[in-house]
């Protein structure tokens, strides 16, 4: 595990991401802030979970989609397979690097936040995005989150 240092850049080289972090925190619903939905629009860190490489799951969002209609930063993430490496570059000039895991699909109406925000043993990584896109509503019905853990 590593000593405590913000998340600065996000990289995930086999989907050819490279996002800048933006700092979210929570709304005055207690609910998670979104990064803008704009085209280009960067991923966020979830700036009340640990940093990426100390003990606990840090939590990173992003769109799978832009305004407008094109991919989002987050868009490839269902492509992330077994040994996908995820690497995180930290303001102390560090870099904290993750494995892939597994990705979970799961209703807005019936997510896990225990077992997406909760505690763990050692340091992971979970990277959120919408998925199950509702043509009738217009909206996304599920959240696709990944699951990481740190060996580097």
């Amino acid at each position: 595990m590593l000593a405590a240092s913000e998340p600065v850049t996000l990289s995930v080289p086999s989907i050819d991401v490279r996002t800048d972090l933006l700092s979210l925190g929570l709304r005055e619903n207690r609910t998670l802030e979104v990064p803008p939905g704009e085209p280009g629009s960067p991923a966020g860190w979830y700036n009340q979970s640990p940093t990426p490489g100390e003990r606990g799951p840090s939590v990173m969002l992003g769109h799978v989609n832009a305004t407008d209609g094109g991919d989002g930063v987050f868009a490839g993430l269902r492509q992330l397979g077994a040994g996908d490496r995820i690497e995180v570059s930290r303001k102390d000039g560090s870099t904290a690097v993750f494995e892939f895991q597994r990705g979970e699909t799961y209703m807005k109406n019936d997510f896990p936040p225990l077992e997406v925000y909760g505690n763990t043993a050692g340091s992971e990584l979970r990277l959120i995005t919408c998925d199950g896109y509702n043509p009738e509503t217009g909206e996304f019905d599920d959240n696709y989150v990944v699951y990481a853990t740190l060996v580097n």
